[in-house]
């Protein structure tokens, strides 16, 4: 009796809960929410009527529903959603291929509790429904990227090392491991090797049988650190130690005879095995195996070394001291344990190059930073002490001192280093050190600089680009576009192939600085005009222009975004990389690849791995396809439930013997 009464107060409580969950008036709040939300779609959709004809009738479904997403993602719907998940509704939160659908799908149900009705949008009006939303993406990235017979999942996209213009055997061999998209960056080589990797391609596709998509990189304007003045002409050469340190392994010295042809190199060693090469001249040659030299080193230090060979082309040396050699280094000769008398002539060290230098910066230190043609220069310094000169390096593209302003962040070397503009004019800048290691980092030549807070003006496509553009129009079937920005940047280029009668060529864009991340939807609606187009998230720049912390945040808001406008994504930067140079993955990589599955393909960088490292992609990705299609988890069979299930059927066995 006290169970039935306590049945009816809990099916009275359900009664009055459901009630009240489905009160008209809540319901008749979330339709008008909705349906406000609606009407803002459709109203950027008429705002955009005049860049919508400029599209392709094949892709102008997707700039509406690109546009509609927009409408949608420019209000917080967080507690709208709360509401229609408690009423065993779509949160709206998987509706990115399919906006106007879902909204739609979810105000017809409500509309049957309260029986209004709306206008609502017929099937055949919708820019996409649930079905043809993913129909539309599937459809661009085969524009785009290609077929890839033979393998499910996401494209894999290998870059290319130098040696793929001569090793037909290592292309042909990855993409036999699963290549679809053959990257070549235009920064490297030039374009007779690049023509032999895409020949190689070639054969090897009729080989194998299969096809493969060439897309080839812009070099875009590269910010980068110039040279630094050389350092002083000195040869240093120190032994293996011990703990206690004792001498476990001499130095291994060629002193290598200078060749009389000049042509045929110079001061080069015979093998991999040597340590130090020391340049010498013809006076040399009289020097036999077992004599020693003997000297007084940079440092003023006595110092031996000993010859254990003699060749044609010079001798083999060994030392067990450490030792600083120049040019002005004077050695004499022993032979026999005795010294040669004062008529023996002197050897003298030669060619020795300058070593090359870099500049330490401290957290607090001030950095001068000029145009490339002024070499760097470190600190200089009193004789007390006192800082006279600032450290000094000079900047690849001295254009950007005309949009940088005080207070603007710069970082060094992959934001290893980081600073804050303290001055800015038209000559130079002067930046505090705001991020170094403790002990302080070291600044070389030729490492790239950001500028996170400056809208730089240049133009994305240099001179040497519309000079590559030529060789890429006429021998690759997708350009990648590095460095863009603005609208204009993509204008610029869709003109140049349009040139060159190539406006069907495939345009990735590479979404690598905080510029062009926040003008994406302007860029997108752009990248449409093309007939096929995609974006590949740039990770590494990405994260180091708008901070690593945020990097996660970045590349989902970004997957949204395109998986809206029906555009395909290719997930780069340092996929699977330790297995790739090293032979073996971290466990955070192999998260990281299987987290690809949701873009439409993975870009692998270089390493003596790659072959492997393909396989194992393919792998990871034809697995994880079974179980994400973008952010929408698909509930395959799950063989790990087995074990629960046969545990359930032992013991009803057990209960019925």
């Amino acid at each position: 009796m006290h169970r039935d009464i306590a049945s009816g107060h809990l099916a009275s409580h359900k009664s009055l809960t459901d009630r009240t969950r489905w009160h008209s008036d809540q319901v008749e709040v979330l339709i008008s929410e909705l349906d406000q939300m609606r009407s803002a779609m459709l109203e950027l959709e008429s705002a955009f009527t005049k860049h919508l004809k400029e599209i392709p009738q094949e892709r102008r479904d997707s700039a509406r529903n690109l546009l509609h997403y927009i409408a949608l993602r420019n209000k917080d719907i967080r507690s709208l959603q709360v509401e229609l998940v408690r009423r065993g509704l779509s949160s709206l939160g998987r509706c990115e291929s399919n906006v106007i659908a879902s909204v739609d799908s979810v105000l017809s149900l409500l509309q049957q509790v309260t029986g209004e009705k709306l206008e609502l949008l017929s099937e055949d009006a919708k820019p996409a429904t649930f079905t043809s939303g993913r129909a539309m993406i599937d459809n661009s990235t085969q524009k785009l990227l290609g077929e890839h017979p033979g393998y499910s999942g996401p494209a894999v996209m290998v870059t290319m090392p130098s040696t793929a213009a001569e090793d037909y055997s290592f292309v042909r061999d990855v993409l036999e491991a699963g290549m679809g998209v053959m990257r070549i960056n235009c920064a490297h080589d030039n374009e007779q090797r690049w023509l032999t990797m895409i020949n190689n391609l070639k054969r090897a596709e009729r080989e194998l049988g299969r096809s493969c998509r060439v897309a080839m990189d812009l070099s875009g304007p590269k910010i980068r650190t110039g040279s630094i003045e050389p350092g002083p002409q000195v040869l240093r050469w120190r032994p293996q130690r011990d703990a206690y340190g004792r001498v476990t392994a001499a130095v291994r010295i060629w002193i290598s005879l200078k060749p009389a042809d000049s042509s045929a190199g110079c001061f080069t060693a015979p093998n991999d095995s040597v340590d130090v090469v020391l340049p010498a001249d013809d006076s040399w040659r009289v020097l036999e195996a077992g004599d020693e030299l003997y000297f007084t080193d940079a440092s003023g230090r006595k110092r031996r070394l000993r010859i254990t060979q003699k060749t044609c082309r010079g001798f083999w040396a060994e030392s067990k001291q450490t030792t600083y050699v120049t040019p002005d280094t004077v050695m004499h000769r022993l032979r026999g344990g005795q010294k040669s008398d004062g008529h023996e002539r002197q050897f003298r060290v030669g060619g020795i190059a300058s070593s090359p230098r870099s500049l330490f910066l401290r957290k607090g230190d001030r950095l001068t930073v000029t145009h490339a043609d002024i070499p760097g220069r470190p600190a200089s310094y009193d004789d007390q002490g006192k800082l006279l000169n600032n450290p000094s390096i000079g900047c690849t593209l001295p254009e950007i001192f005309q949009d940088v302003r005080k207070g603007h962040r710069i970082l060094f070397d992959d934001g290893k280093i980081a600073g804050i503009v303290e001055e800015a004019n038209n000559q130079h800048l002067v930046v505090e050190i705001t991020r170094a290691r403790a002990r302080g980092d070291r600044l070389r030549s030729d490492k790239g600089i950001n500028l996170p807070d400056t809208e730089l003006q240049l133009p994305a496509l240099t001179a040497k680009d519309i000079q590559d553009l030529e060789f890429v129009a006429k021998h690759a079937d997708i350009v990648n576009y590095s460095f863009v920005r603005r609208s204009e940047d993509l204008e610029h280029l869709q003109r140049e192939l349009k040139r060159l009668g190539r406006s069907d060529l495939g345009i990735i864009l590479k979404i690598e600085n905080r510029q062009a991340f926040e003008n994406l939807p302007v860029l997108l609606v752009m990248a449409l005009r093309s007939p096929a187009s995609g974006v590949m998230i740039a990770r590494g720049d990405l994260a180091v222009e708008c901070g690593w912390e945020r990097l996660a945040e970045l590349q989902e808001e970004i997957l949204w975004m395109c998986e809206a406008a029906h555009v395909p994504v290719i997930w780069a930067t340092q996929v699977l990389e330790g297995l790739a140079k090293k032979g073996l993955p971290s466990r955070a990589e192999i998260t990281d690849a299987a987290m690809g599955a949701r873009a439409e393909c993975v870009m692998l960088n270089k390493g003596p791995n790659i072959v492997h490292t393909v396989r194992s992609l393919r792998d990871i990705l034809a697995r994880m396809q079974e179980h994400q299609v973008k952010k929408r988890p698909m509930f395959r069979r799950l063989e790990m439930v087995e074990s629960l299930l046969k545990l359930r059927t032992e013991s009803i066995n057990r209960r019925f013997k």
